[in-house]
């Protein structure tokens, strides 16, 4: 195995004017090893993880990471800018810059050598060190750990020989097994903060105990400079942290003994914490990775404070992946939209289960098959109509199950656990004083808001075993159930009403107008929050035993338009192959699949690497097809499907018509757009990306960016 990194793979004067073009030119250097074989594919990958999250931290650093399948080995490149580059930092742009390029099936022990780089850049001296290095061989050196002294006056005695990048072998393996060279565990390690722990609680006055689990999506910089971030900031205040992290590496879980004594816990995450029950009944700080780097004495401070007001969580907050991406100092429409998103998210397989048996039992037994009698009455084993019915039936259970399921994620997108019992019951509720789609909304914000004022309340310290399973669900139900039946029921169900009735007198060009914004929020993030607050209120159009044909027709204007960025980027892709990369072209092929089944996000691949071309057209194209759709008058009772769904189509020929208006609208506008580009700087041509020894920083030529 080489180095990691070398003199070739530092730039101590790098020119790039943005981070795309600074990822590019350090990958090109990876390229001319070997490393890299494949130049845009894994620049689209970085792209991609750049997409999740900015890559910059305070400090004047940035740095870009990701796993990708064209990448040979285990890989850093260093550059060094004198003007700065955004990486979306809060403090500005980055003048060290390191790209992390990792296999996508990395063993464990390079990925611990990864993770220890980002230990070090939280050190001052070792990044002061890199600002003044004179050559790249001195940089290179400095970064693999050899003669730090020797190379920029670096002194690293304090940060342990496990922080060494380039680590002895021996303290490699041990760090990825969870133990040092001589058998300890690294930093965090178990055993010694149970022997710290067992220590402290022997003298009167011990110090305050935290434990904390640090993540982000790749696994490989920002959990481990969050967990360095934590230790520091918890030797200066005095307090015990232990911190557990997730890493690509795998994890060492913490000492059950160091939990239980731990007097709050600190999630700095932006992937869901593994075995998070583990942290049951503790005060709970939650927040993204990044606030772990940037903030983590408010982080400490803050959870001192929830201790001392003896606030009591069941575990952490926002406990699915939608609410992993934020952190600390999030403004309340962000919050907001976060709750919503959890609640869609948990409800869209119900409606795609139920509306899509739903369709089939009328495809089966015909439109009268909605007074059918109870299957559990009359059903023959023999007769066609009785398995339409079957269909219809166990759909419209599988619907009546919506409103609840919106209303109790969303609380639980607020408050964990407690929250679902209170949203499930005002979903309910809403359900039965027909408050419809808008009174799930408002019962999970109210039942989410209800638990959380309630854990706000000081609770003796007997009574927090029972508080998430007896106290907290008792009384929220009460309170949210008394507002839902007695004061605010009501006037959700008539503003229900005056939807419904709005949605059913639409014709003309008021359709065409709504089938045109339907169409531009469909394509915008590609399956993100802005498609699915669209989709959220086409399915809650259909979402009852008889829909309007007004809501039939909203639902089919909004399937067909997701359908068309998939299927523009494959038939661009086929009809102007020169324009895309290898690895747009094989992601081409697989989103004719994806767009036919109407999943949108089978053109991310595309958006991430050119959002600029990819975007604007995509919703042109969608704006074409939503506009048509609801022109044509084509409706559809099933919420999912494609072209799969066609036969329970409405004027299904001018429904497939207006999807291929869109998919060539959005095809010529991608392919014109990408022909007017100029070439991007230092571009290399595709035959040299795919062959490492011909692409060096000499043979330059002109390629789609």
């Amino acid at each position: 195995m080489s180095e990691m990194i070398t003199a070739d793979l530092v730039d101590l004067d790098l020119s790039a004017d943005s981070k795309e073009a600074a990822a590019r030119a350090l990958a090109e250097r990876m390229v001319a090893l070997g490393r890299v074989t494949d130049l845009e594919g894994f620049l689209a990958d970085v792209a991609a993880r750049e997409a999740q999250m900015p890559t910059g931290l305070d400090g004047g650093i940035g740095i870009p990471h990701c796993r990708s399948e064209h990448v040979t080995e285990p890989t850093l490149a260093f550059g060094r800018s004198a003007s700065g580059v955004d990486f979306g930092a809060p403090d500005g742009p980055a003048d060290l810059i390191f790209l992390i390029a990792a296999p996508a099936g990395a063993d464990d022990a390079h990925l611990t050598i990864l993770s220890s780089l980002a230990r070090q850049l939280m050190n001052a001296e070792f990044t002061d060190a890199l600002r003044s290095v004179g050559d790249t061989t001195a940089a290179a050196a400095l970064i693999r750990g050899e003669e730090p002294s020797a190379a920029a006056g670096y002194d690293d005695s304090s940060a342990g020989s496990e922080d060494s990048v380039a680590a002895p072998a021996a303290a490699s393996a041990g760090a990825a097994t969870g133990t040092d060279k001589v058998g300890n565990p690294p930093h965090a390690g178990n055993a010694a903060g149970a022997a710290a722990s067992e220590a402290s609680a022997a003298s009167e006055e011990r110090p305050f105990r935290i434990v904390a689990v640090t993540s982000c999506p790749t696994g490989i910089a920002h959990t481990y400079m969050a967990a360095e971030s934590l230790e520091n900031a918890g030797r200066e205040a005095g307090v015990e942290l232990v911190v557990e992290t997730q890493g690509s590496a795998g994890f060492t879980r913490l000492d059950p003994a160091v939990i239980a004594a731990a007097d709050g816990v600190i999630f700095a995450h932006d992937v869901p914490v593994r075995e998070k029950d583990r942290f049951a009944g503790k005060p709970t700080v939650d927040v993204g990775v990044k606030a772990g780097i940037n903030k983590p004495a408010e982080l400490i401070a803050d959870v001192r404070g929830r201790a001392e007001r003896g606030e009591v969580t069941a575990g952490a907050k926002g406990g699915t992946p939608v609410e992993r991406s934020g952190e600390a100092g999030d403004s309340y429409g962000t919050k907001l939209r976060k709750w919503l998103m959890t609640g869609v998210s948990y409800m869209v397989p119900f409606v795609a289960a139920g509306g899509l048996l739903i369709a089939l039992g009328f495809a089966i037994g015909g439109w009268q098959i909605a007074s059918a009698p109870s299957v559990m009455k009359h059903f023959s084993w023999t007769e066609i109509d009785s398995w339409g019915a079957l269909l219809f039936q166990i759909g419209g259970v599988a619907f009546g199950f919506l409103i609840p399921v919106l209303a109790g994620y969303i609380a639980y997108g607020m408050a964990d656990r407690p929250g679902l019992v209170p949203g499930f019951v005002g979903g309910m509720i809403s359900s039965q004083i027909a408050a419809g789609f808008l009174g799930g909304l408002v019962a999970g914000l109210l039942a989410g808001a209800v638990v959380l004022g309630i854990q706000r309340v000081k609770i003796p310290p007997v009574l927090r075993g029972i508080m998430p399973v007896v106290v907290i669900p008792l009384i929220s139900s009460v309170i949210v159930g008394f507002l839902m039946f007695v004061v605010i029921g009501k006037p959700i169900a008539e503003a229900q009403k005056g939807m419904t009735d709005w949605l059913a007198g639409l014709s003309g060009s008021n359709a065409v107008l709504l089938g045109i914004l339907l169409g531009l929020m469909m394509c915008f993030d590609l399956g993100g929050p802005v498609n699915k607050v669209a989709y959220a209120f086409a399915t809650a159009g259909i979402a009852v035993t008889d829909p309007s044909d007004s809501a039939m027709k909203i639902m089919a204007a909004v399937m067909a338009a997701g359908m068309v960025p998939p299927l523009g980027m494959a038939l661009a892709t086929t009809i102007r192959k020169k324009l895309f990369t290898p690895t747009e072209r094989e992601n081409g092929k697989a989103a004719w699949v994806l767009g036919a089944s109407f999943i949108s996000e089978g053109a991310i691949p595309f958006a991430a690497a050119d959002p600029l071309r990819v975007i604007p057209a995509s919703m042109a194209g969608g704006a074409v097809t939503g506009a048509l759709s609801m022109a044509f008058g084509a409706t559809l009772r099933a919420p999912h499907g494609g072209i799969f769904v066609v036969p329970l189509i409405g004027s299904p020929f001018l429904y497939l018509i207006a999807i291929a208006a869109g998919v060539c609208v959005t095809t010529a506008l991608v392919v014109v757009l990408k022909s007017m580009r100029k070439p991007a700087p230092g571009a290399v041509t595709e035959e040299a990306a795919q062959s490492p020894s011909s692409a060096t920083a000499e043979t330059k030529q002109p390629v789609a960016a």
